[in-house]
């Protein structure tokens, strides 16, 4: 008998948007708009949306009754699969608006583990998804299975039964457990790795999601990463050499964006993969100017890294996107706000030789080039120039050894104590100078 034939609808999700505004939130000129952003990323239609604002969250259903009758006429009339949530809703909140609304819900955590779900490519990137999304699931096991009763058990199991609830809640946990270790190995194995790179200074570019991160690294380096004009393109580092005018080949990588309320779960799951960040010696923060939440979003870029805890790092502010703005005094504002920013555009490749310039003058501020003449018995201290700094080359005689090095500065304190003589190379001419010992500003740190 032939198989009846079935119709499969790939039609995208139909979603509804909807957000409670309280006394204490900024709020750009469209509250929706980056929840739409993500909404569209995911793979969802948005065919409606509904903004409350309340001086507090209704315990049981988050709007008010009036408006959540309204988000229920509302669904009913787009025809709404799923209703989007751009706050985060506790279980019970979530459960009672699916009653009222007869429709799924899901609130901003759960739609940005989603989409990083969906573009994890690597293991390590997977493996922080996947704990993220099991801690994030965890509290809310309960809705997942209603539907289900009392397992039967078998002579000298406990009591009654045991729910179905309970077998999958230690389950969880134990997978938790079990992706915390392994996560924890992927981020001691990553810090060696990271820490071990002496051929050449780190540069990393962090910044807001969509804001031209991965365009920037292929028109600086032509690495050819994927970008795309999408939230959260990218969720795995890339690393790539990057050559720069009058001071040589510098390491860039590029890694995930960041958003406003980025869930806490999914910055400690990524640790790993923001390492290089960590490691950085620079950070290129790229803005995209062209948006008009400009501020916001740099803000936001700015609460995450304190989060991290390297708020501290040397960081130049780049403003991408210039070539979409549609009036300069815009940019002059984002300008007066940071008169120090580097305004670019990695599609049309403007700015980008001044950038090199900036990027080179802030390492030059951290890594100096010396030439450092070692006493050739003193196998200490040629080791401590090899690894922490680049040794550009080696030339030997009976009385000493002449090392042509690039160290960080503050690195340079055990050599001025133990070297014959250290004298810096002026770049543009290739003469060298007496170095200023600078030993006594410098940590305290053994040759070792």
């Amino acid at each position: 008998m032939r198989e009846p034939y079935q119709v499969i609808d790939d039609a995208p999700e139909r979603s509804v948007l909807a957000r409670l505004i309280l006394p204490d939130m900024d709020v750009p000129a469209d509250p929706l708009e980056e929840l739409h952003g993500l909404a569209t990323t995911a793979g969802t239609q948005v065919v409606g949306e509904l903004i409350q604002r309340r001086a507090a969250a209704e315990h049981g259903t988050y709007l008010g009754s009036g408006k959540v009758e309204e988000l229920r006429l509302l669904v009913e009339k787009t025809q709404a699969d799923v209703v989007v949530f751009d706050n985060d809703l506790t279980p019970a909140q979530t459960r009672n608006l699916e009653k009222s609304t007869n429709a799924k819900v899901i609130d901003r955590t759960e739609l940005i583990l989603d989409i990083f779900a969906a573009g994890a490519r690597t293991h390590e990137s997977r493996l922080a998804v996947e704990l993220a999304q099991l801690e994030y699931s965890l509290p809310r096991l309960k809705r997942m299975w209603t539907h289900l009763s009392r397992q039967a058990m078998g002579v000298g199991m406990r009591g009654p039964g045991e729910k179905q609830l309970e077998v999958d809640r230690r389950l969880a946990q134990k997978r938790i457990h079990d992706l915390k270790q392994e996560l924890s190995k992927v981020e001691s194995r990553r810090q060696r790795q990271v820490a071990s790179r002496v051929e050449a200074p780190t540069v990393s570019l962090v910044g807001y999601t969509n804001a031209g991160k991965s365009t920037l690294m292929n028109a600086l380096t032509e690495a050819g990463v994927q970008s795309a004009d999408k939230l959260f393109a990218t969720l795995d580092t890339r690393t790539r050499r990057w050559h720069l005018p009058d001071w040589g080949t510098v390491l860039l990588s590029d890694t995930v964006g960041f958003i406003r309320d980025l869930p806490h779960s999914l910055v400690a799951s990524f640790k790993s993969t923001l390492e290089e960040t960590r490691q950085a010696d620079l950070l290129l923060h790229v803005a995209d100017a062209s948006n008009p939440n400009v501020f916001e979003q740099i803000s936001a870029v700015y609460k995450v890294l304190s989060e991290l805890e390297i708020e501290e790092k040397d960081t130049l502010l780049v403003l991408n996107k210039i070539d979409a703005i549609r009036s300069p005094a815009m940019l002059n504002r984002v300008l007066d706000r940071y008169p120090n920013a580097i305004p670019v555009s990695a599609r049309s490749n403007k700015g980008l030789e001044m950038l090199a310039d900036a990027v080179g003058e802030a390492l030059g501020r951290e890594f100096l080039d010396v030439v450092v003449e070692v006493d050739p018995g003193d196998g200490k201290l040629l080791a401590y120039l090899a690894a922490k700094g680049e040794v550009m080359s080696q030339q030997f005689s009976p009385d000493v050894v002449h090392v042509r090095v690039k160290m960080p500065a503050a690195m340079m304190g055990p050599v001025h104590r133990s070297a014959k003589s250290v004298r810096e190379v002026d770049r543009s001419t290739g003469t060298t100078t007496e170095a200023a010992d600078k030993s006594s500003a410098a940590p305290a740190t053994d040759v070792a």
